[in-house]
């Protein structure tokens, strides 16, 4: 199975300055607006393959690009030299529980820039992996209407407390509960279910904190799953997709895409 991928053609690069910190953007399309947050070890292939999906889809796509190189494709070493700089990194804060983290200021930003300048009726903001759960602390600004978690791993799971903590803390949390009573704000996560670095805990978490808002979709991992997934299976829009042959995160995409659609379209509730 191959995931797909892409290149940087067609996207627009331009620095983005925000809650005093400033990134590369790499913008492209037309449409309501999506900020779709890189995994680790960046803007890989894989990555900018699944915004040229999103693209095709009828969004328009704003890519931060806050660590490793546009374009680089993923390699062991690349990653671990990622890896290595964003745990001590104090913007992502990788092993904090119960912390606001400044980079989420920073895609709020992003976020209220892009809805400005886009139709609909707000942003989704997509976070993957080390990013997955920024984006529900960016879900404190109002314009983002549909955040989705994708395999959320931050802060990190090497203790029962840290699997168990939802990603932000307990004031962002409580601002995104009431968002979710009041504003009807939805949340999408996404995981295989054997997949130890974002741990099941941390689902069982949001569920109990945001209940009917959070809807999940997991993916079956288990040894010998029908769709042929790995042991490590982790990265369900990009690197552990396929679209040849169809399988249930090809499924996980189309889903991810309708959720986008239903809460960002203007004639939606």
């Amino acid at each position: 199975m191959t995931a797909p991928s892409s290149d940087l053609t067609g996207w627009r690069r331009a620095p983005f300055t925000g809650a005093g910190l400033t990134y590369d953007c790499f913008e492209k399309g037309a449409g309501p607006g999506v900020v779709l947050i890189p995994e680790i070890p960046g803007l890989t292939p894989e990555v900018l393959g699944f915004g040229d999906h999103l693209v095709s889809e009828g969004f328009t796509v704003v890519i931060p690009s806050p660590f490793g190189t546009p374009g680089r494709p993923e390699t062991t070493g690349y990653a671990l030299g990622v890896l290595a700089r964003l745990c001590v990194a104090k913007e992502f804060r990788a092993f904090a529980a119960d912390a606001e983290r400044p980079i989420t200021k920073y895609l709020r930003a992003v976020a209220a820039d892009l809805a400005v300048r886009t139709p609909g009726r707000g942003v989704g903001v997509i976070g993957m992996c080390f990013t997955g759960g920024f984006a529900l602390a960016a879900a404190v600004e109002d314009v983002v209407k549909a955040p989705v978690l994708s395999q959320p791993s931050t802060p990190f799971a090497v203790t029962g407390r840290l699997r168990r903590d939802p990603g932000l803390s307990r004031q962002e949390l409580e601002v995104v509960k009431e968002r979710a009573r009041t504003d009807g704000l939805c949340v999408l996560g996404l995981r295989f279910s054997h997949d130890r670095v974002s741990p099941t805990e941390r689902f069982t978490t949001l569920s109990e904190e945001l209940g009917d808002a959070f809807e999940v979709i997991e993916l079956d991992s288990s040894p010998g799953n029908p769709d042929g997934y790995r042991k490590m299976a982790h990265s369900v829009l990009t690197r552990d997709l396929s679209e040849d042959p169809p399988h249930s995160a090809l499924s996980a995409r189309a889903q991810t895409v309708e959720f986008l659609r239903q809460h960002l379209t203007a004639t939606s509730r």
